[in-house]
């Protein structure tokens, strides 16, 4: 792998650098990954911004439960499997267009451990806000570990809270640093969410490495 000296030790600094370098090497790859994202997220949102202003009918129930199914049943699918894509960006790896649907391989755990930390930061989030924020924070590895280390929902979640213990605040610092790269992208015309995108997700997957890496070195 090149350049492994920028995710070792494991920063927001390093991570950022690293999903910057990820970003020009693999641009139209993961612009395309990117877009598929993108146009998978298309059907919630149109139901979001068409039930808004409904009225409490049968129909805008019957679009908030098919809302709800495809939000759980298949949008995972495809988030989960953008997410292992850049990770084997991060590690040099050939991509392969058919990971793009990598996660309907894995369906089950991927399903369930979506649903596991939605419920386990949704409570946290309704105790109080910054549990909420801790707990996203610590779960924010296990759709790699879902993906790239084939774990189950249980193991995941307890995989990526053993593994984010002291780098919370590097997750968090980089959470908030991606919502200023998001904004700054759709101040650039629009266009720029892409490659805004592509960058924090690179980034994200970057310091998933960065923390394996050091994990490994530890063991050594």
């Amino acid at each position: 792998m090149e350049n492994t000296t920028l995710l070792i030790p494991p920063s927001l600094e390093g991570s950022l650098k690293f999903g910057w370098e990820k970003m020009k090497q693999y641009f139209l790859p993961l612009l395309l990954v990117v877009l598929v994202i993108a146009v998978a997220n298309a059907p919630v949102d149109s139901i979001k911004n068409t039930t808004k202003d409904m009225e409490m009918t049968a129909d805008k129930v019957i679009l908030q439960v098919v809302s709800a199914a495809y939000w759980l049943l298949l949008l995972p699918v495809f988030e989960y499997s953008a997410d292992l894509m850049f990770v084997q960006a991060t590690r040099n790896q050939k991509l392969d267009f058919k990971d793009l649907l990598a996660g309907f391989h894995n369906y089950l755990n991927v399903v369930l451990a979506h649903l596991l930390t939605a419920a386990l930061v949704g409570i946290a989030l309704v105790a109080l806000i910054i549990p909420g924020i801790i707990v996203a924070c610590r779960l924010a590895f296990v759709s790699y570990l879902v993906m790239d280390k084939k774990l189950d929902p249980i193991a995941a979640v307890e995989t990526s809270w053993k593994l984010t213990k002291g780098h919370a605040w590097k997750i968090f610092g980089l959470a908030m640093t991606s919502i200023l790269i998001f904004f700054l992208g759709l101040l650039c015309f629009i266009v720029g969410i892409f490659p805004a995108l592509i960058w924090i997700k690179a980034s994200f997957a970057a310091l998933y490495e960065a923390v394996l890496m050091e994990q490994d070195e530890a063991l050594v």
